[in-house]
C-alpha cells in the first residue's frame, strides 16, 4: 500500500521530498519511496529525475535517498553530518567521523576540512554527494573504537573521541595534512576537547609503536599534558628501534631518549 498524506492521497513527487521532511524521514530506500509515491520501483528515479535537477534528493548510494532541506539545496546537498549514518547502515559499515572532521566538532581546527573523513569496517569507496566529498579509510576494528555521539538534525552520527581521533591524526600524518598541521590540531584537542591521557594509553596498543610515540612527543613538547609517563613507558618498551617524528621526511637529526623518536624535522604550531 502506498504512503498517504493526511487526505489519503498518493504524495505527488514534486512534493516527496518536504513530505519526508515535515516529517522527519532524513533517508529512505528505493522501495520505500516506491511505496511513499505508488509507483514501481523501477520507476522512481524517472519520477524524481525533475526534483533531483532541483537538488530535492541526493542518492549517496544505490538504493538510498536522501530528502536535502531546503536550505541545503543551494549546496547541492547536505553535510555529510547529516546522512552519513543513513549512508553506512545502508552499506552495512561500522563507522566513526574522525581524523581532522571530527577534530573540526570538537572545534579544534583552524579551518573546516575540505572532506568528510570517515573510518569504515569495510572498504567503502570516496565519492561526491552534491558539494561533499566523501573520504573514507578502511578501519576493521572501526567497531572496538570508543566514540561519542554528535547530534545532527537527522539524528546521531558517531565520531571518534578525542583520544582516537589524536592517535588517528598521528597514525596518518597525510590525511591530517602533514606533521605540523596534525600537531597543531593535536594541541587544540588537548585545550578544547580535554584529551584522558590514560585513555590514550590504553588505546595505543592498537597503533604501531610509532604514533604513541609521536604523539606523546607532539603533547609533552606543546601542551601542558601531565602524566605522561605511563603512555612513555607504554609506547617505548615495544622496539628498541627509534620511530620517526615525521614518517614523510628523512631519517635524521637528533633521537629524543625520552620518546625514543628521531626528530627528524622542525615542528611549527600555527597560532
Amino acid at each position: 500500500m502506498a504512503i498517504t498524506d493526511s487526505a489519503n492521497q498518493q504524495i505527488r513527487a514534486p512534493l516527496a521530498a518536504d513530505w519526508a521532511l515535515s516529517r522527519g524521514i532524513s533517508a529512505l530506500t528505493t522501495a520505500e519511496v516506491a511505496n511513499m509515491l505508488g509507483s514501481p520501483a523501477s520507476q522512481v528515479s524517472q519520477r524524481l529525475a525533475s526534483a533531483i535537477r532541483r537538488t530535492e534528493w541526493v542518492t549517496p548510494a544505490r538504493g538510498l535517498w536522501v530528502p536535502v532541506p531546503p536550505e541545503y539545496r543551494g549546496w547541492g546537498g547536505p553535510p555529510a553530518t547529516e546522512f552519513i549514518d543513513a549512508l553506512m547502515r545502508h552499506l552495512g559499515a561500522t563507522y566513526y567521523l574522525g581524523w581532522l572532521s571530527a577534530a573540526a566538532l570538537f572545534g579544534a581546527t583552524h579551518q573546516a576540512p575540505q572532506v568528510a573523513q570517515v573510518a569504515a569496517s569495510h572498504l567503502v569507496r570516496n565519492r561526491e554527494v552534491g558539494r561533499v566529498r566523501l573520504q573514507f579509510h578502511t578501519r576493521t576494528n572501526a567497531g572496538t573504537f570508543p566514540t561519542t555521539s554528535h547530534l545532527a538534525k537527522s539524528g546521531p552520527v558517531q565520531v571518534s573521541t578525542p583520544e582516537v581521533t589524536a592517535l588517528d591524526l598521528a597514525a596518518d600524518l597525510i590525511v591530517g595534512g602533514g606533521l605540523d598541521n596534525v600537531a597543531t590540531v593535536v594541541v587544540e584537542l588537548a585545550d578544547q576537547a580535554g584529551l584522558e591521557v590514560s585513555k590514550v594509553t590504553a588505546l595505543a596498543s592498537h597503533f604501531p609503536p610509532a604514533v604513541g610515540r609521536r604523539l606523546g612527543w607532539i603533547l609533552e613538547e606543546f601542551t601542558q599534558i601531565d602524566g605522561l609517563d605511563e603512555l612513555q613507558r607504554a609506547v617505548t618498551s615495544a622496539t628498541p628501534t627509534p620511530s620517526l617524528l615525521d614518517s614523510l621526511s628523512p631519517a635524521r637529526g637528533r633521537r629524543s631518549e625520552r620518546w625514543n623518536v628521531r626528530i627528524n624535522t622542525a615542528v611549527e604550531i600555527e597560532a
